[in-house]
């Protein structure tokens, strides 16, 4: 059995020792800071079908997020209809967020992909993968070379990642999505 098959298979969770060393892994991951700077990816599988490299110029963040939709407040004065639901249902996704504060934390580096590598009670852990724009490294390489054009620059806060285009609705084209492009503020008048 090669290594990527291997991986897969631990993956999948079939083993109960693989399954106590992740939810010890995840009593570590708790204590830690986020967003904190890894050297090795948590899941070399996902990771690498995302683009990463182990080359200069690649960098994996873990960020934690808590988990739970975000509350309204009380309803304290008369009753009026935006009150009457107790949660706000944020457009973005957990994975969105993960990226947008990965990259607050490092503003020079642009935002390649993400992945979930862990979930309990309370809270969400995503990698991200992180690409300097200005290192040689990642100019002469022909696959990445692309994000080193200024029209790259921000794309996680333009919605352009994987995670971002998902949340805007961008997966699909054709009939059912007419009012998804350019963006849903375009079409604002016309989804009366």
């Amino acid at each position: 059995m090669g290594v990527f098959k291997y991986l897969q298979s631990l993956q999948r969770g079939d083993s109960k020792e693989y399954n106590n060393f992740v939810k010890n892994r995840l009593i570590q991951w708790r204590k830690e800071p986020t967003p904190l700077k890894i050297e090795h990816p948590t899941n070399l599988l996902s990771a690498r079908r995302l683009g990463y490299k182990a080359k200069q110029g690649f960098v994996l963040i873990r960020v934690r997020l808590p988990r739970g939709q975000k509350r309204r407040p009380s309803i304290r004065h008369g009753r009026r209809s935006r009150h009457m639901r107790q949660r706000l249902v944020l457009k973005k996704s957990y994975q969105v967020l993960a990226e947008q504060r990965a990259v607050k934390k490092y503003p020079n580096l642009e935002v390649l992909n993400s992945y979930k590598v862990g979930k309990d009670g309370l809270n969400y852990w995503f990698e991200v993968i992180l690409v300097d724009p200005q290192h040689s490294q990642i100019k002469s390489d022909k696959n990445i070379s692309w994000i080193s054009s200024g029209k790259h620059k921000g794309r996680v806060f333009r919605g352009l990642t994987s995670a971002g285009k998902k949340s805007r609705g961008m997966r699909g084209k054709g009939k059912g999505r007419e009012k998804v492009r350019p963006s849903l503020g375009a079409n604002k008048n016309l989804a009366k």
